[in-house]
């Protein structure tokens, strides 16, 4: 039990620096050049965990990198990159909160992990706080954004997944880095084409594409693949509700959003969701690490 929360704390840091994404992508990035915001996110991430990995691609990761470089990273960022522009940072975040339930649900024929009644409670008590969280905001909501939102949460959910059933033994840090490069080298040419020359730098772009290529990209990927070789994929998702609580807070604190008692309430359902998704089934037997 301690192993488990010692490993559903590492994941938590994943939803934590995505949810700090929002408001970050927001205030100092440019909203008009998705692509490039994209790419630079990807490609410094990449380089800074290939250097620490020291591994090229090998047999089939040459093809399987540029699948989840698609799915997690090229599509993945434009799409999210796009739902901060386009959406609060507390709306954003609970669309992409979905994953969770998602994760649960493809866990089962993707990676023959059948969800638990605690983990599907869980993730229904979560979700339902995010719904909390989300009702008494008053925006304006552009559907776009949500559309945006939705279409980041499906790529990613499936593959996160993929990128657990194809990583066995393969070191994490090495294959972060190759999906990262991969997403990379697609976004390029793509940015190019469609918005011409990079963003010119400003202090606060800089300032914000550290942060997001440093915490919200290198660390969080690689916590957040961590959790899924060593925690049950319907687990990580559940930690995942994280995210919209990082981003309705921060919404509150940076931004002046509204916080209001309802939204309290919501978010500590998504923590009791949390808690409840990881506790184990009375009777049932503890599943070994390798089986997983």
């Amino acid at each position: 039990m301690e192993t488990k929360w010692r490993w559903m704390l590492v994941t938590a840091i994943a939803p934590v620096a995505w949810g700090s994404t929002y408001i970050v992508t927001r205030e100092l990035l440019p909203a008009d050049q998705p692509l490039w915001g994209a790419f630079i996110r990807a490609l410094p991430a990449g380089l800074i965990l290939l250097a620490l990995a020291r591994r090229r691609p090998y047999g089939s990761w040459w093809w399987k990198s540029l699948v989840l470089g698609v799915l997690n990273i090229g599509a993945f960022f434009v799409l999210v990159y796009l739902a901060a522009q386009l959406l609060p940072s507390s709306v954003a975040s609970t669309v992409m909160a979905t994953s969770a339930g998602v994760i649960l649900l493809l866990a089962w024929p993707i990676l023959r992990q059948h969800p638990t009644w605690l983990s599907l409670a869980g993730a229904l008590v979560g979700f339902a706080g995010v719904v909390v969280m989300l009702s008494p905001g008053g925006a304006a909501v552009n559907p776009w954004g949500v559309v945006a939102s939705l279409a980041a949460m499906c790529c990613s959910s499936v593959g996160f997944l993929l990128a657990r059933r194809w990583g066995g033994d393969a070191p994490i840090l090495a294959t972060t880095a190759w999906q990262l490069l991969a997403g990379a080298a697609l976004l390029a040419p793509v940015a190019v084409l469609v918005e011409g020359a990079p963003p010119e730098p400003t202090p606060g772009s800089l300032l914000g594409f550290a942060y997001i290529t440093l915490v919200g990209t290198a660390l969080a990927f690689v916590a957040w693949f961590t959790g899924l070789k060593h925690l049950p994929a319907g687990l990580v998702g559940v930690v995942g509700l994280l995210n919209p609580v990082t981003g309705v807070l921060l919404g509150t604190l940076v931004a002046d959003e509204t916080l209001t008692a309802l939204q309290g309430v919501g978010i500590l359902l998504v923590l009791g969701g949390v808690v409840l998704g990881s506790a184990r089934s009375p009777g049932r037997p503890r599943e070994p690490a390798a089986s997983r």
